[in-house]
């Protein structure tokens, strides 16, 4: 019974883990069936036990035998941490996939008629769905720092100037992509010198991160898209995410097909988050001056004279 119960509850969480953390554990149940026997019959009933003896002060014994419990179910964590294939890494994939499977699990726990098997073809189609779902060609982070393109062998490629280290290893993951953001092999795809970086994408097609003003001469002819925090020329071919846009716009994902990109971001036109507004009123308000002709009032910053004459 015990064996059941881990498999069922594996696999009715396992849609919803792959989802949000894209990561499966294919031996939970190994796990669960060498942790929770001990678990349930020396850890928990000891513990209980302490709290009902912590008033006399003969709590200290039990507590350190609940601790035998617990390092059991620890030791059997890492043993089984460390076996070959014990942490799938699944792709991001979309919110339609965890309705299918989720209207499945409802029809298989709630219905007892044998249309209950017609859920297995809801899960089986949810599972379909997340093995097609797309995945982004060109990542930029919201201050344009971290770029990840996906290259001819399918893998992303990922170049950072700073510290945000969290943003390739959340790439990484989303990707079904076991490396970690410190592996050279991350950046391989990349071509750098003091002027910036390129890479391809799987049609050969080039990726700039300009850097200095002096790599446009070239990225704006050779590159299908530039990322960089410098204004770019208005002649430049090539399609320009700046600071402004990334600043409006925040962190996007961009899938190219048949010779345009295609955007997602994280605050996309229309839609006002609480928590990730649009940036547009410094570049409303700059718009608004450029079309009336009128600079903005001046603001004058001098200390009142009380104070200038308190600091003499």
């Amino acid at each position: 019974m015990l064996a059941i119960a881990s498999l069922v509850a594996g696999l009715a969480t396992t849609p919803y883990a792959a989802y949000h953390f894209h990561r499966m554990a294919p031996y939970g149940v190994i796990a669960n069936l060498l942790a929770m026997p001990i678990i349930s019959a020396l850890s928990m009933p000891a513990g209980l036990l302490a709290l009902v003896a912590m008033p006399f002060g003969f709590d200290a014994p039990l507590w350190r035998l609940m601790g035998v419990g617990i390092d059991w179910m620890v030791a059997v964590a890492v043993w089984v941490a460390n076996l070959p294939g014990a942490v799938g890494h699944v792709p991001a994939f979309g919110v339609g996939a965890v309705l299918l499977a989720t209207a499945g699990l409802v029809v298989v726990c709630l219905l007892r008629s044998p249309l209950r098997f017609a859920g297995a073809g809801f899960v089986v189609a949810g599972c379909a769905v997340a093995m097609m779902a797309a995945r982004p060609d060109v990542m930029v982070s919201a201050g344009g720092d971290v770029v990840a393109v996906r290259g001819a062998d399918g893998r992303l490629s990922a170049v950072k100037f700073g510290s945000d280290t969290l943003s390739v290893r959340e790439w990484l993951a989303a990707d079904g992509d076991a490396r970690l953001p410190n592996d050279r092999a991350v950046a391989a795809g990349f071509a750098c010198d003091p002027d910036g970086c390129v890479a391809r994408l799987a049609n050969g097609a080039a990726v700039a991160v300009s850097r200095a003003a002096a790599a446009f001469a070239d990225d704006c002819t050779r590159a299908v898209l530039i990322v960089t925090l410098r204004v770019a020329p208005t002649d430049c071919a090539a399609m320009v995410l700046d600071r402004t846009t990334l600043r409006s716009n925040g962190a996007m994902a961009l899938t190219y097909r048949n010779g345009q990109f295609e955007m997602a971001s994280a605050r996309p036109e229309g839609i006002d988050r609480p928590w990730t507004r649009r940036r547009e009123a410094g570049r409303n308000a700059a718009q608004s001056v450029a079309a009336s002709g009128v600079p903005p009032a001046s603001r004058d910053a001098t200390p009142p004279q009380p104070e200038i004459d308190a600091e003499q």
